[in-house]
This record gives structure tokens, sequence and C-alpha cells, in this order.
């Protein structure tokens, strides 16, 4: 594949652009799911297994995926069924002297009916300290979408005990790279934050990267090279049509969306540097927010939508750097190390995380932008693209581990991981998908 670049480049995003499009390994579509670490604070739960009514389908029971959900999260810790002093179904059943004896926080109990092709489920949360009912409600679904009932199960638990919205029913979107024969086969893909349920939307023998959801979850932007250079395209879920909003002589890459969806922030070298450009997607008008001889990209909307953090050169080493609105004064952000690229704000406004590079390694750092501490957050030493949970509680991030690629998530605070390693090969470019009510 011929590339026509007039443009300079940091170190680490040519290297990182390098890499991407010379991989040799292989990849299928599922991931699995491998609990590295647990987060010494978390909060014991007991999620009892839900009496059922009626023939269930076969497969995952709805009670072991929440409680996975909840293990995932890092900030729980749920008691293993087998340990457990009762079964309870309903209140009448829980004696809260027994869960206090476990040293249970929590318990949740439930009970599932089949009434012909759906599956309900009635479920009671109880703080077992205050012997109180704190959510109760009733929740249905198709039969063949169990998972579906029970992520959406344990974002209401989350919320109720942290009082912070579930991200368990979102979406990842990811690409992965399968090579046989000498030949190249990038995969778009999309599964739930587990990695079950992955389907591939875009297959290609030129590589794909950069995916980022809309707002309302429908659609995916990403960078594809399928014409021989890189374009930016537009991907609707529901019906598979794909427009190409940006072929601009040069450098098209790293689309991000609006708060509104109305617009996408790219990088473009169509006037020989590489700048950050804003386009409105019902007029194609670009509109460029950064004017430097240096290179600016990577740029995300701030959480309120008014400012953009962006990754530029222009200190001699690629950092991050803050704009308040178009046209005025970047600020820094990052000055702990020679190289801070792709930054990633959360949804709360307090954080900005990123690629941070110290001692040859690249981890995941965050800065509290209230005080400006930087912490780094990770301990493996080749990590890159982060990308924030909609709810600002967890983090996923590429990586390596003991020689496999992998998709690592871990709490905000780095305090827990899970890892979602391909089944075989090489998977990368994570994106968190938004929540959709």
């Amino acid at each position: 594949m011929k590339q026509n670049l007039s443009f300079r480049l940091p170190t680490r995003i040519f290297a990182a652009l390098i890499v991407m499009l010379l991989a040799t390994s292989s990849a299928q579509a599922e991931l699995l799911i491998r609990i590295t670490e647990g987060a010494d604070s978390a909060i014991p739960v007991s999620v009892v297994p839900f009496s059922e009514n009626g023939s269930m389908p076969v497969g995952d029971k709805l009670s072991s995926i929440v409680q996975a959900d909840l293990a995932m999260s890092g900030e729980f810790r749920p008691l293993a069924p087998e340990k457990m002093l009762s079964l309870p179904s309903k209140r009448s059943e829980v004696y809260f002297r027994d869960w206090r004896l476990l040293g249970q926080r929590y318990v949740l109990v439930g009970e599932l009916t089949r009434n012909g092709d759906r599956v309900q489920a009635r479920y009671e949360l109880f703080d077992v300290n205050r012997e109180e009912r704190i959510l109760g409600e009733t929740a249905a679904a198709p039969a063949s979408n169990i998972r579906s009932l029970a992520h959406h199960v344990s974002d209401k638990v989350y919320e109720a005990i942290t009082g912070v919205p579930g991200a368990f029913s979102t979406k990842l979107a990811y690409v992965t790279l399968e090579r046989e024969n000498g030949k190249s086969r990038y995969r778009l893909q999309v599964s739930d934050i587990d990695g079950k349920r992955a389907r591939i939307r875009l297959e290609s023998k030129e590589p794909i990267l950069s995916p980022a959801w809309s707002p309302d979850g429908k659609k995916l932007a990403y960078v594809s090279f399928e014409t021989g250079k890189p374009a930016i395209f537009v991907h609707e879920l529901s019906s598979g049509q794909r427009t190409k909003v940006a072929d601009f002589p040069g450098l098209n890459s790293a689309p991000a969306w609006s708060p509104d969806g109305q617009s996408l922030l790219m990088t473009l070298s169509k006037d020989g540097n590489a700048e950050i450009y804003e386009m409105n997607l019902q007029s194609r008008k670009v509109t460029k927010l950064s004017n430097h001889w240096a290179i600016d990209t990577e740029a995300a909307w701030d959480s309120a939508g008014k400012g953009i953090f962006f990754t530029s050169d222009r200190s001699g080493g690629p950092q991050i750097y803050y704009m308040a609105k178009p046209g005025a004064e970047p600020r820094r952000i990052t000055f702990g190390s020679r190289y801070n690229a792709r930054p990633r704000p959360d949804s709360t406004g307090k954080y900005v995380y990123y690629v941070h590079q110290r001692d040859r390694a690249f981890t995941i750092a965050r800065t509290n932008l209230e005080n400006d501490e930087e912490t780094v957050l990770t301990r493996t030493e080749s990590d890159e693209s982060p990308s924030v949970s909609p709810n600002g509680r967890m983090l996923i991030y590429a990586t390596k581990q003991s020689g496999e690629s992998v998709l690592t998530v871990i709490s905000a605070d780095g305090g827990a991981a899970y890892s979602l390693p391909a089944t075989e090969g090489d998977v990368r470019d994570p994106a968190w998908g938004p929540i959709v009510r």
C-alpha cells in the first residue's frame, strides 16, 4: 500500500500508525474475559441465583451475568453462590443476620418467569445492615435476549448503590486483524462490554483505524484506507449504510463526534500542515480550529461540549493542550514526561486520560483538571488508545500481556482490571459506546 504523506508526525503517533499498518498477527471475532486484578475496597455483594418458572433459554444464567458485570467494574466483590447459606428469591425469605455473618453489604434476589417467547425478571436489592429494600423492579425481554436483560439489571443495581448510572448495557467497538497466507483482513467489530455477542460491521484488506461512537449510539465514524489513502467514513449501524465524509488530499484522521452529533472533529493536512478542523455533517463545511506550524491532532470535546483537548508537538514533543473555545489560545495540560498523547476527557469534567511515556514504557495516565495532579494508572508497558466509559467510572485501552494483544478495562482510579484477549491474534483501537436510554 502506497502512502503520500507530506507532513511531519510526532514520533509516537507515526510509530503507532506504522505498527497498525504492518502488524502480522491474526484475530478472530470473539473476545475472552479474564479478571486480572480486584480492588481492595470492593463492596461485598451477593447476587443470589434467581429462581425460575418455566423453561429458560440454554446458556448463561441471568444472575451469573449480573455477578460478572458487577465484578468487572472493580467496585464490587460478589459472593460465590456455593458460599451462600440460603438462596432466597423474595424478601420474606431473606434473613439479614445470615448475610451479615457472611460480611455482605447488599443482597440481590429475584425470580424469572417464562411467558411464551419472553422472560420476565422480578428482582429486589436489599441493604443488609439497614435491612431495607433499596431497589425493586420488574423487567422483561425476549427469551433470545437474556444478556440484555441481565445487563439492564446490572445497570439498575449499580446505580442504586453508587448513585451513578451503570454502563453494562453499552457497547464496545474495536478493530481486529487476521493475516493468513500473506493477506491481511481488518475487521471493525461491535460487542457487549464483556466481549460477548461480537458482530463484524466492516471487513477490509486495508487498515481501519480510530472508531468513534455518535452520541446516540447509532453510528460509528472511523478512518479507512480502502481507497489507498486515509479517508473518514460515517457508518450507520442499523442499515449498514456508509458515507465518506472526508477524503481531502493528505491526512484525514482522528474523527470525534460533537456532543450534539451534528459535527465531527478531525485532523486534516489539506493545507499542508496537520490541523484540527470541525466538519458540519449536514453542510460538509469544515472550519479550522487550530493554526500552528506544529502538528495538532487527536482532538476530543470536553464534557461541556465547548472546548477541545488535543495533542500537539508545539513544545518540542507530543503534549496535551486545551482550547477553551475555537480560536482561543491553547493551554498546555501535561508536563510530567516528554510524551503525552491521545487525550480522552471523562464525562464529569474532572479528568483527562491519555497515553504517557516514562522510562521507555507507554502507560495510561490521567490529570486532575482541578489541581493538575498527574497519576499513572497502568503497570503494563505498551498501552495505547484509551477510551473512557460514559459514566466516567471505567477505562478501556489496548496493550500487550505476555505477548498477547488484549483490551484491558480498569476502574478509573486504576484499582482493578480485567482483560479481553482475542481468541487469537491482534485486537486494538477500542471505543466505548454511549449510554442509550
